[in-house]
């Protein structure tokens, strides 16, 4: 090329302006690429979708993960010890003396309930003294016991 040549030129236009910095935490920057995604369960479409899992053949729910056994049958707690009085627990038990011994039990029931740590298989006869309780105050508050 000749002096002439270079010189004739036009003068080629300004590069474009950079683009604006992207702000925000989570929006990113348009520069980078996108990152995978990470964590498990993975995003996926539904099942029998375009792109998606495939429709379970078996017709259960149960899909195997890596690593996972699956457990089927009845779920097997571990061996809880009887409750005391006949298996059918203090509370009960007080609630039933209640009865023949002029209501004592039954005070001394709603105060477990309340005031003492207890096993809760038993609280439904707790809350049967409460109740009881209540209700023997209210009935010689207002005189109907003789």
């Amino acid at each position: 090329m000749s002096e002439a040549d270079t010189y004739s030129k036009k003068p080629s236009a300004p590069p474009p302006p950079p683009p604006p910095h992207a702000y925000g935490t989570f929006q990113g920057d348009h520069i980078y690429p996108p990152q995978p995604v990470t964590g498990f369960p993975q995003p996926a479409p539904p099942p029998g979708a375009p792109g998606g899992p495939p429709v379970n053949p078996y017709g259960h729910g149960y899909q195997g993960v890596p690593g996972y056994a699956i457990a089927e049958g009845t779920p097997v707690r571990e061996h809880e010890p009887r409750l005391p009085c006949c298996s059918i627990g203090i509370g009960w038990f007080l609630f039933i003396i209640g009865f023949f011994l002029a209501a004592i039990p039954w005070y001394l029931g709603a105060f477990i309930l309340i005031c003492a740590r207890y096993d809760p298989r038993e609280k439904p006869g707790y809350v049967a003294c409460l109740i009881a309780a209540i209700i023997g105050t209210l009935a010689v508050i207002f005189g109907v016991t003789r």
